[in-house]
């Protein structure tokens, strides 16, 4: 079992760039699956990053491919998002969430564990 913590969210420019990160509990933590998500006012929850356990495996989506870049440290029990770039559509709640087994990599369900979620704000 896991906890996650999220932190970094903050109001920024657009074009400018952000670096979240999510700490987590758990011995285990290096065996698990690792994704971000985000989700803005009206809509669905969105996969943005994910990461293998071991780190040598990253997934991304079109809408963040080349800005986004998703990193761990399993000696830290941390994964961090390097975001660059941003958008105002960029702008939403971003949570960290974490499973041993991942079949889909966007599919939220497929994590069991969940962070509280860090507010991202990207002005125009």
């Amino acid at each position: 079992q896991v906890g996650l913590v999220e932190s970094g969210g903050r109001l920024v420019q657009a074009g400018g760039s952000l670096k979240l990160s999510c700490a987590a509990s758990g011995r285990t933590f290096s065996t698990y699956m690792v994704g971000w998500f985000r989700q803005a006012p009206g809509k669905e929850r969105e996969f943005v990053a994910g990461i293998s356990s071991s780190g040598d495996i990253t997934y991304y989506p079109e809408s963040v491919k080349g800005r986004f870049t998703i990193s761990r440290d399993n000696a830290k029990i941390t994964v961090s998002l390097q975001m660059n770039s941003l958008k105002p559509e960029d702008t939403a709640v971003y949570y960290c969430a974490a499973d041993r087994r991942v079949l889909d990599w966007v599919r939220a369900r497929d994590y069991g564990y969940w962070g509280q979620g860090t507010q991202v704000t990207v002005s125009s």
